[in-house]
């Protein structure tokens, strides 16, 4: 049982004394992303109707399958069936490699695993386990009420805002991201790569289907990581 006041938590000393540093920052960090990412939220509710979903379909849509970019490109493919399913697939694929990472942290894995997401995953980067999971719980829980409740709005409103694209909302998502990547990026060497994973992805677009150059910048990240990580012939890291 606990008990907060003002000035103290009262409960276990070493999960208390990071809930009473900790939890203020990340909760409020984990609302402002769930706001924010909502206004992509609108933007995928209004086009999901205009592309011939039904406003039912469309909240089903973001309860069930919940990955903004995998329910933007199925209904942007929405006419071809097939290639709407497996480039919501695709970019869906990297929830998997969050996922195990977080693997560990995470109980109920069952539930858990619907609230893994570009936000919750990089606000659980933390320094110790309970950061990390309140960091991960504050944030999928925020995104996905702030998400589903903006899906109805924008469903509902899909004639008002008939071209959302016009307003900027479907930048929102991609947006919050970017703020979450831009301090990771403060040494030479996470620059090089994001660039050359950026490069890559554009370069790939006029060539493969949609969906696939996410695929293949998170490849070429994960191949430069590994190849700056590895030890030198004489044993010491490169």
């Amino acid at each position: 049982m606990w008990v907060f006041t003002r000035r103290k938590c009262v409960g276990n000393a070493a999960v208390a004394a990071v809930l009473c540093r900790g939890m203020r920052p990340i909760v409020r960090d984990a609302l402002g992303l769930g706001v924010a990412t909502g206004a992509a939220g609108l933007s995928y509710g209004a086009l999901a109707v205009t592309a011939g979903l039904s406003v039912p379909q469309a909240c089903a849509m973001s309860l069930l399958m919940f990955t903004g970019a995998s329910q933007f490109a199925f209904v942007g493919l929405v006419g071809s069936l097939p290639a709407a399913v497996g480039t919501a697939l695709l970019l869906g694929a990297r929830n998997g490699l969050y996922g195990l990472r977080l693997k560990p942290f995470l109980r109920p894995r069952g539930l858990a695993a619907q609230f893994v997401i570009d936000e919750s995953a990089a606000m659980s980067v933390r320094d110790t386990p309970a950061e990390t999971r309140l960091g991960f719980w504050a944030t999928g829980l925020s995104v996905f009420v702030c998400w589903n409740l903006a899906t109805l709005i924008g469903a509902v409103a899909g004639t008002a805002l008939s071209d959302p694209r016009a307003l900027g909302l479907d930048a929102a998502g991609p947006a919050c991201f970017l703020a979450l990547l831009a301090p990771r990026l403060r040494e030479p060497e996470p620059r090089r790569v994001a660039l050359l994973a950026a490069v890559s992805a554009l370069a790939s677009v006029p060539f493969v289907p949609a969906g696939v150059p996410v695929l293949i910048a998170a490849a070429v990240a994960v191949f430069a990581t590994l190849r700056h990580a590895e030890p030198d012939p004489c044993g010491s890291p490169s």
